[in-house]
Order: structure tokens, then C-alpha cells, then sequence
């Protein structure tokens, strides 16, 4: 492993309530190493769009300046997470055609099937943003998970791929770029968080990760460690400090610090539900109280449709009664109270909190170990595991020249298709000769030898 240790990634995570940045790199033991930690408030972001360019530059500044800081380094490249309203996915299949059917398939192969996807007609303004392969089909032998080594004349596949508006695409490159940075790659929210939250067990067996940021709810549902189903829900844990802040008639700083102290997700599940919350009142106005119960009926009734919503996505992918490994939460809008039991309530399907923390060995561990870091930490083990990756594939091999030089001919003679350049006089090479005999022949025929013409 100690041929990975230079590789150094940061991780950038723009969502709609903070910027999060993450650096990481494998340590000698193949283990991720955290470097440093830094975020910073989001005011440009809404429902995962950005609709302020100059408040999401100043934020990733922030967030890089802080990570530079931590780790000692200068950051000039990063992997970039997208979520919104502005992403869809669909199903798309790809055929191929191998040159030799006793030849055997290769990792190129697969690569070239995997960027004819890229060229797929897609709705006018959008981009694709991801070609994730699922199952392979060589000639009639289908459902094969990697066909490197096999023998077969047509190769099938069938590829996920989620895509984005074209302008989000633009605005997302032109903040990183006015930031001073690169992207190395855009990265779908929940892919990236899958990484940092779900054991390749659960993938095997069927997951779905539920990703709850402030503007939106994402899922991505994984199946024979395939991933089937992706989809974005236009609500988030903003939605519910909106519902508070009308509800009970506060601001909404107050109502975001009632949602995070004293917010649960299942009102029967209260310990305290008399308990009475005392928000001081605005402009020497009296104080208002609040009762714990009351707070936590708000909550549900808005967290309860938005699991609906997530219920009707795994429906709608069909793995409903394929998720042996169950619902997975995570997300800065995961973290409250009984939200667990209230998803299982919902759906009717086992949920546990997937927190960041397990495969990352040390540095700022302890401060990554929460549900809102978990899609920057994700971007860094995405990145890390595609550097190996490219490590590990071997380069491909040199393109053949297009024409092999025989012995006694010169490199700078010209190629055989090509046309020689005609002499500066005019005349054409390839005809001359013909001319000369044609002129030859006139004269001493026709018109009886070459001094009768003036």
C-alpha cells in the first residue's frame, strides 16, 4: 500500500446549509488517513441549486483556507459533490462488437462500452454526469458481473446513468474555478456518501441510503453490490425549520436551534412530553413557551411525507422486498431523534444511522464522525479508491503506426493515400510522361515533325 500513500484528495461538499471540506489520503496499512477538516455556512445554495455566486465562492474558501491549514498543504484539485432538483437518472443499455471471437474480453473492452454510453442522446440542456455499470451479457450468457477473460462475438451491458442540467453543471464549475481551485471529478451526492457509510455486506445484500441534507432527500439503492435505483426528493431539514418557525411563531435561527435540542421525530416517544421550552420574545415582547410535544407533532407531520416520498421511490424501483440490508440514514437532517423509528413506522423496513468513521484509521476521526460529513468523507474514499484503480489497470498499449516503413524507403516519403504536392511549374508528375508521348506522337503524325509549328 505504500505506493498509494502520496495520493492526496479533498473532498468538497457544497450543500444547501454548509460547505464541507475533507482531506485524506491512505496511510501504509491501506487505511484513510484524515489531513483535515473544515466547513463553513452555505447562503448560496437553495434545494441544492446555487442561486449566489459570490456567498458559495466565499464559503468554499473558507472551508479550503481551514483544510489548508489543518494539513499543511496547498489545495489546488478537487472532487465535487451534486445533488438537486436538477439531477435525473435512467436505465440504458449498450451492444458492442469484438473484433476476434477467439480473443479474450478486456478491461478496454469494458471501457469502450462504458464511453459509448457517454454518447447516448440525452434531453436538450442536460449532461451526463455518471455511466455506472450494472450487469453484462456476452452473446446469450447474461447477468455476468465481470466478463474480463471471457470468449464471445457481442457484449451487452447494462448501465445507470444520472445526469444533470447543463447550467447547474456551469455554475457549480465557475464557483470552484473562482475559488482558485480544479475539479477532478463531480461526484452524485449519495454515490459519494454510499462510500463512507455502506459496508460492501449491506451492498450485497440490499440497501438503500437515504441522504437528508437541508434541501433535499437523495437515495441510491444498492443490490448485489450493484446500484439500481437513484433519486432526489425536493425536500429537506430546511422544510422542517420552516414548519417550526411558522408553527410556533419564532425566527428561524430559533427555530433551527428548537429542531436540533429538543426536536424528535415520534411525538409517542417523548419521555417529557410536558416538558416546556421557554423562547425568549423579540423587542422586549414577552417570552413564548413551548411545549416539547407540540414542537415534535410539527416535525413528524412533515418528516412523515417525506419518508412517504422515499417509500415511493424504493416502490417505484421495484426492490422493495430485496433491501435484506435494510434503510441507512445519513445526512445533517438525520441525526434527530427516534427518526429511525419513525422510517421503519413509514416504510416498514429495518433503519440504522450511518455515520462516517469505520474505514478512516486516524487524524480528525473524531470530528468526522457525524451524519452531515458523511458525503465529503465519501468523496475522499470515492477518490482514493479511483486513484488505485488507475494504479492497478495497466496502461493501454501504443497505437500501431498506420503505415510500417520497409527497408530502402525514406520516413519522409510521403504516405500512399496521399496526393504528392505538384511542382511549382504547374505540371503534374503522375501525368507527365503520358504527355510528353501524346505531344511526341502529334508531332511526327500529324503534322509531319516538330519544326513544322511555329
Amino acid at each position: 500500500m505504500s505506493m498509494y500513500t502520496d495520493a492526496i484528495i479533498v473532498g468538497l461538499d457544497i450543500g444547501t446549509t454548509k460547505v464541507v471540506a475533507v482531506a485524506a489520503k491512505y496511510n501504509e496499512h491501506g487505511s484513510i488517513d484524515i489531513l483535515g477538516v473544515g466547513h463553513a455556512e452555505s447562503d448560496g445554495v437553495k434545494r441544492g441549486e446555487i442561486n449566489n455566486i459570490d456567498k458559495t465562492v466565499h464559503a468554499i474558501r473558507m472551508a479550503i483556507e481551514q483544510v489548508e491549514s489543518q494539513a499543511g498543504l496547498e489545495v489546488g484539485v478537487v472532487h465535487v459533490s451534486m445533488s438537486g432538483e436538477h439531477m435525473r437518472s435512467m436505465q440504458q443499455k449498450g451492444i458492442i462488437t469484438l473484433n476476434d471471437p477467439d480473443s479474450e474480453i478486456s478491461q478496454e473492452d469494458l471501457q469502450r462500452l462504458k464511453q459509448d454510453m457517454y454518447k447516448v442522446h440525452v434531453p436538450m440542456g442536460w449532461e451526463i454526469v455518471h455511466v455506472l455499470p450494472q450487469e453484462y451479457t456476452v452473446d446469450n450468457q447474461a447477468d455476468i458481473k465481470d466478463p474480463v477473460g471471457m470468449s464471445g462475438v457481442r457484449l451487452e451491458g447494462n448501465f445507470h446513468i444520472v445526469m444533470a442540467q447543463s447550467n447547474s453543471l456551469r455554475n457549480l464549475t465557475r464557483c470552484i474555478r473562482r475559488a482558485g481551485l480544479e475539479i477532478a471529478e463531480v461526484v452524485f451526492q449519495p454515490y459519494a456518501s454510499a462510500h463512507a457509510v455502506l459496508s460492501d455486506e449491506e451492498k450485497e445484500a440490499g440497501v438503500c441510503l437515504v441522504d437528508i441534507g437541508g434541501g433535499t432527500t437523495d437515495l441510491i439503492i444498492y443490490e448485489d453490490e450493484l446500484i439500481r435505483h437513484t433519486g432526489v426528493i425536493p425536500f429537506g431539514g430546511n422544510i422542517v425549520t420552516e414548519d417550526i418557525k411558522h408553527g410556533c411563531g419564532v425566527m428561524s435561527r430559533q427555530a433551527e436551534l428548537l429542531k436540533r435540542r429538543y426536536g424528535s421525530a415520534l411525538a409517542t416517544m417523548l419521555s417529557d412530553a410536558d416538558e416546556i421550552i421557554t423562547i425568549s420574545g423579540l423587542s422586549n415582547r414577552p417570552a413564548k413557551d413551548i411545549r416539547t410535544v407540540t414542537l415534535a407533532n410539527i416535525i413528524q407531520a412533515r418528516l412523515e411525507e417525506i419518508l412517504e416520498f422515499v417509500a415511493l421511490e424504493i416502490e417505484k424501483s421495484g426492490y422493495q422486498h430485496k433491501l435484506v440490508g435494510g434503510i441507512v440514514l445519513t445526512g445533517g437532517g438525520a441525526q434527530l431523534r427516534h427518526l429511525c423509528d419513525l422510517t421503519e413506522f413509514v416504510t416498514g423496513i429495518d433503519t440504522r444511522l450511518g455515520l462516517p468513521g469505520k474505514q478512516y484509521a486516524k487524524g480528525m476521526v473524531s470530528e468526522l464522525a457525524d451524519a452531515q460529513f458523511a458525503a465529503a468523507a465519501g468523496l475522499c474514499a470515492y477518490g482514493l479508491s479511483q486513484a488505485m484503480l488507475e494504479l492497478e489497470t495497466p496502461a493501454p498499449k501504443a497505437a500501431e503506426p498506420r503505415r510500417r516503413q520497409t527497408p530502402g524507403t525514406s520516413a519522409a516519403e510521403p504516405k500512399r493515400n496521399a496526393r504528392p504536392v505538384p511542382p511549382a511549374n504547374g505540371a503534374d508528375p503522375a501525368t507527365g510522361k503520358l504527355v510528353t508521348k501524346v505531344k511526341k506522337w502529334f508531332e511526327t503524325t500529324v503534322t509531319g515533325g516538330p519544326n513544322t509549328i511555329d
